[in-house]
């Protein structure tokens, strides 16, 4: 499971205050009977959304003999229950099947139910979670066709346990079953499910039959179903189909978007030891997901986020690290899955850490740490540090899906295989897949994987980072001695706990860096190292390894040093934020402008982002550098940045830039460049923004925005309220946060009812979709005072605008 939201919408936690209560130990579920097989006949009332099922489940007592068999069932109306033809009774309270067997079953003695129910997914009480916001099992998207501009759809979303929304079954982690399915739609449809496609069968009624078989054992909440209008674009992987279920908009764009899933599984199969071991894998795209994107086993599912057009995959797949999180559970996840969602850490955070593996793969080191540190960014920023990465109490199994068990336990897995290296850490990786496959695993069996391998006790690291909370705070400081020519490096741990860990030191004498590697113990540890020239600077945690925070002091040279010469992202990132605000230093200003050549793009999108063009005449030559850089940087980001930074200097004489940049095929570029026109000459950038199609104007909503709020353009409120919700809470950048609060008071004081009505339902849908974060408190309080501002503003609509965000307020509280 992926949440592309994750880490941003952690950051909102800190602002909202949670009741606290006791959180209940959470064991794995007890095995009284194990799933062997599960087929399924299924079709529906798309006016009624609801699921006609049949159900034959093979089941066996785990170990006691057994009279009874207790299978969720969650919503369901239930028809009859049969055993070899013989009709059994039962008990059934909406959430749970207690069926009375006919007599004791004894161990390993399979028996198969016969089960006609009816699904009945909207009437489905349980709650969703942060990652996954809703629980309903079962999704009718847009049934009846009324709304002419969405698709009619079907999907299902199991994890954690609500594949018992549209099936009985014991549906718990640590339970594995083969499965059939007989899907039956209308024939205009198309349908993917588990495994492989065996029978098309065309009814006399007008509907089809579609025959899924899945003989390998996963867990139920792998179970899929994904039903729509879809153009099926084919690919292939070492001779197994690769497909990508699209609208057939998108299709033309399916291989730019999901085309590197192939070389993903190569590559996942090369770095496990493992070949991808199912018989196909898709992808397909659903319309309103409750998430980012599931990992289904070999029918995996994004969210429409993944569409994307060339204009945006030409700055960057936004989609791609998910892709590869999906795919890297196939293995972590799918063929070995956690016994219990305590446990999640053994699915999570390998899905997580597979999306740096492939960065540094595909892209390099530089960029696989730069997107660690953001990974690291999202874990800090939320309220994580008291909570361990396996977690026995909590209050709800939703809690687990946080950004230790993804971000942070990525993070630790970087650290396990800096400790082992490479060959052990993937060797143990193979070991623990090897001896777990198409069964289950928690932490103490990958730790007991890895020993075997490397020979190593890794208790300590598992004790601290696994069953132990927070990460080390240090205190830095440097002693010389320049008679004896060593300089100490002193850490001193400030957090409660006691940490130990690898660390490296880089000691520079001029520009080269010997690196040193020491072992911290202790809450107070010192370790001297020789020189013969004075270094020139100290790095600690050189490699970049050490999840932690670093506290030490360092002067405006070393910070340009530091920039010039460190060789990790997140530490070059450091030294350019403190060296650009004091850019009043002539060395200081030359550092950053020095930083727009950087080999690694985003290095050069933060100089770029920060360089001081004040008193612009005595910095000509640095402009001369930018003005190449919008035109020529082989990263459109770059040049995107580039732009928004000469946009700055509102000079006529950069038109010519600014209009050549409006034929770029990035949609980036071109936002930027609109922005950047309109200062300096607005009837034009207005008449460009206004002949773009609707479509290239969504993308680029946040640049028309600033435009639109500048001319005061009421008539282009409509469009700017539907995006206002999301850039206000869903964006990292706090001018863009700022921008669309902005939006948000003018289109509350305005007469626009339209706008009002788009700008509520926007509320309404993300107060629901974030309803596990209070942001549905946030919505009622934004509604609130949208209603003050009306009756302050005393508009001609005001009594009618009242109204609408009177409705929404009602609908919210629903």
């Amino acid at each position: 499971m992926k949440n592309i939201f994750l880490s941003l919408i952690v950051a909102l936690l800190t602002t909202i205050t949670f009741a606290q209560t006791s959180p209940e130990y959470r064991a794995e579920r007890d095995k009284i009977h194990d799933l062997v097989h599960t087929k399924l006949k299924v079709d529906f009332n798309f006016q009624e959304q609801t699921m006609n099922g049949e159900e034959w489940v093979t089941i066996k007592s785990h170990f006691y003999p057994q009279e009874k068999v207790i299978l969720d069932a969650k919503g369901m109306l239930m028809h009859k229950v049969t055993l070899n033809n013989q009709t059994l009774s039962y008990n059934y309270d909406n959430n749970e099947l207690i069926i009375d067997l006919p007599r004791k079953y004894n161990r390993n003695e399979e028996f198969t139910l016969y089960i006609k129910y009816t699904a009945q997914p909207e009437k489905v009480k349980q709650k969703g979670s942060k990652a996954i916001t809703s629980a309903k099992g079962l999704y009718f998207i847009n049934p009846t066709g009324l709304d002419e501009n969405k698709p009619t759809q079907i999907w299902t979303q199991g994890e954690t346990e609500a594949s018992s929304c549209w099936f009985p079954t014991i549906d718990a982690p640590n339970q594995k079953t083969s499965q059939e399915i007989y899907i039956t739609v209308p024939q205009k449809f198309v349908t993917l499910s588990n495994g492989k496609l065996e029978k098309e069968t065309n009814n006399a009624n007008g509907t089809r039959t579609d025959y899924w078989n899945f003989t390998q054992k996963h867990a139920p909440y792998l179970f899929f179903m994904g039903i729509g209008e879809y153009e099926i674009v084919k690919d292939t992987y070492n001779n197994k189909p690769v497909d990508y279920y699209v609208e057939k908009e998108y299709a033309p764009y399916a291989k730019q978007i999901f085309g590197k899933t192939p070389e993903m599984l190569q590559f996942f199969s090369k770095i496990t030891g493992i070949e991808y071991p199912w018989n196909k894998y898709a992808q397909i795209v659903g319309r309103d997901y409750v998430s980012g994107a599931m990992e289904n086993t070999t029918a995996v599912i994004h969210g429409e986020n993944a569409y994307q057009t060339p204009g945006q995959l030409i700055d960057e797949n936004i989609q791609e690290n998910t892709i590869a999180h999906e795919a890297f559970h196939h293995w972590f996840g799918d063929l070995v899955t956690a016994e219990s969602w305590s446990n999640l850490t053994v699915n999570e955070s390998f899905a997580n850490y597979s999306e740096y593996l492939w960065r540094e793969y595909k892209y390099g080191k530089e960029d696989a740490d730069a997107h660690l540190f953001e990974d690291v960014q999202g874990y800090k920023n939320g309220q994580n540090y008291d909570k361990h990465l396996v977690r026995f109490n909590y209050d709800d199994k939703e809690d687990m899906f946080d950004g230790v068990s993804y971000n942070k336990g990525g993070a630790i897995l970087h650290m396990l295989r800096n400790y082992l290296d490479d060959e052990a850490f993937y060797a143990g990786l193979n070991n623990y897949l090897t001896k777990n496959k198409y069964g289950t695993g928690e932490a103490h069996q990958l730790r007991l994987a890895l020993e075997e391998v490397s020979g190593k006790d890794l208790n300590w690291f598992f004790n601290q980072w696994y069953f132990g909370s927070g990460h080390p705070k240090l205190d830095i400081s440097y002693d010389f001695n320049e008679l004896r020519k060593t300089v100490t490096v002193n850490i001193f741990q400030t957090q409660a706990e006691e940490f130990q860990f690898p660390f490296a030191i880089d000691v520079f004498e001029g520009t080269k860096a010997t690196r040193h590697n020491v072992f911290v113990k202790g809450k107070d540890a010192s370790f001297t190292f020789p020189y013969i020239t004075q270094p020139k600077l100290i790095q600690v945690n050189a490699d970049g390894v050490l999840l932690c925070d670093i506290n030490e002091n360092k002067v405006l040279s070393d910070y340009i040093f530091q920039i010039k010469h460190a060789k990790y992202y997140t530490h070059k990132r450091e030294a350019l934020l403190e060296v650009a605000i004091k850019q009043d230093n002539k060395d200081a200003f030359e550092a950053i402008a020095e930083a727009m050549n950087d080999p690694f793009y985003k290095i050069r999108m933060l100089a770029l982002e920060n360089i001081n063009l004040i008193n612009k005449n005595s910095k000509k030559r640095e402009i001369e550098t930018i003005k190449k850089i919008a035109n020529n940087d082989p990263k459109t980001l770059v040049q995107a940045t580039a732009i928004e930074t000469l946009g700055k200097l509102t000079d006529p004489e950069l038109k010519t830039i600014f209009e050549k940049a409006l034929e770029s095929p990035s949609y980036s570029v071109m936002g930027k460049a609109l922005v950047a026109l309109y200062y300096i000459d607005k009837p034009m950038a207005i008449a460009k923004s206004k002949e773009l199609p609707n479509e290239v104007k969504k993308i680029i909503a946040t640049p028309l925005t600033r435009i639109y709020l500048e001319e005061k353009d009421e008539g282009e409120l409509t469009f700017i309220a539907g995006n206002v919700m999301s850039g206000m809470y869903l964006s990292a950048d706090k001018k863009i946060q700022s921008l669309y609060k902005k939006a948000y008071e003018k289109i509350s004081k305005s007469n626009n009812t339209e706008a009002i009505s788009n700008l509520t339902d926007d509320i309404v849908s993300k107060g629901k979709q974030y309803k596990q974060y209070g942001f549905d408190q946030v919505g009622i309080n934004l509604l609130r005072q949208m209603v003050e501002m009306q009756k302050k503003a005393n508009t001609v609509n005001e009594i009618k605008n009242i109204e609408v965000i009177k409705k929404a307020m009602a609908k919210l509280l629903e």
